[in-house]
């Protein structure tokens, strides 16, 4: 029987616990997954395919950010004042290092989900070498001169209305414009998967669904900022196994074309083994599409082909 186990551990803030979960296999475990979750969201959604790579003998763990699910507080969609990206990537950092003082001689992957693949891709090039493989799911990279725009406004929003500040423009322009592609749409969040009792499922969750503070849009550009740079992307480990996942109706990710574009910036940066596979008709959460089981089974034969 496949065990869920949670605990806590200190953020790298020096204020915050950090809400973290094991799904736990039967018997000795054959490997570490960690996933690292999204934007307005939290750990426990993945427990479908958390289960299921538990059930093939790997132990899956992962945390709650700063500013979500039961690491928040309360308060929700704020990373902090300043520098909160790099805070996040070090709370991730720090699951890491604990999961491997339990486990020091099994095969690690990192699996990131959009926001988490940024933050993933920040990993990469922070720590190079310390993952056996990663998993980029619905990612993608907005041209250069989208991201600094989007930074100047969020920064500017900082100064007058105060890091914590909630706009509407800002999500509007961000977040709020990937349901344009779906109309005429069922609900606000109809671009995350096709499964409506999926999409319902997120709409209904107390966790989720909040707007994200002007801090946090800040943050999440200066974090795309740097997994763009073609000096920090020099940084990661070239050997270490990439598996994009995304549905070529992902919006995040361009329909397709910015999965292929961040694909040719690493493969441009000398990583030599990458593997794209796009879904067609998948929205943005493959682990929550209607083929879903084929996105695990195609997930776990990745896997096991790269750790073997």
């Amino acid at each position: 029987m496949i065990q869920t186990l949670d605990f806590s551990y200190p953020s790298s803030n020096g204020i915050h616990t950090v809400h973290a979960r094991e799904w736990v296999p039967e018997g000795a475990p054959r490997g570490v997954v960690q996933i690292v979750h999204g934007v307005a969201e939290h750990i426990g959604r993945y427990d479908a395919p958390a289960r299921f790579l538990a059930s093939r003998g790997y132990l899956v763990c992962g945390e709650d950010h700063l500013g979500h699910g039961l690491t928040a507080g309360g308060k929700f969609g704020y990373f902090g004042p300043t520098g909160g990206w790099n805070l996040v990537v070090r709370d991730v950092r720090r699951l890491r290092e604990l999961e491997g003082e339990k486990h020091p001689s099994l095969p690690y992957v990192i699996l990131g989900h959009s926001m988490g693949s940024f933050l993933t891709r920040t990993y990469l090039i922070r720590w190079p070498g310390t993952v056996s493989a990663a998993v980029l799911s619905g990612t993608g990279q907005e041209s250069a001169a989208a991201v600094a725009s989007g930074k100047a406004l969020a920064g500017t929003l900082c100064r007058l209305k105060g890091p914590d500040h909630v706009s509407g423009l800002v999500n509007s322009l961000s977040l709020g414009s990937y349901n344009k592609a779906f109309k005429p749409n069922r609900t606000p969040s109809d671009w995350l998967s096709r499964d409506k009792a999926a999409v319902d499922a997120y709409l209904a969750d107390p966790l989720c669904t909040f707007v994200p503070t002007v801090a946090m849009f800040r943050d999440m550009m200066e974090g795309l900022q740097f997994i763009a740079d073609k000096s920090n992307l020099a940084r990661m480990d070239k050997s270490t196994p990439v598996y994009f996942l995304s549905g070529d109706q992902d919006p995040v990710g361009s329909m397709g074309a910015g999965v292929r574009k961040v694909e040719g910036m690493f493969r441009s940066a000398g990583c030599r083994d990458v593997t794209v596979k796009l879904y067609p008709g998948g929205r943005h959460e493959m682990f929550n599409e209607l083929n879903r089981q084929e996105v695990f089974d195609d997930l776990l034969a990745w896997i096991e082909n790269k750790l073997t």
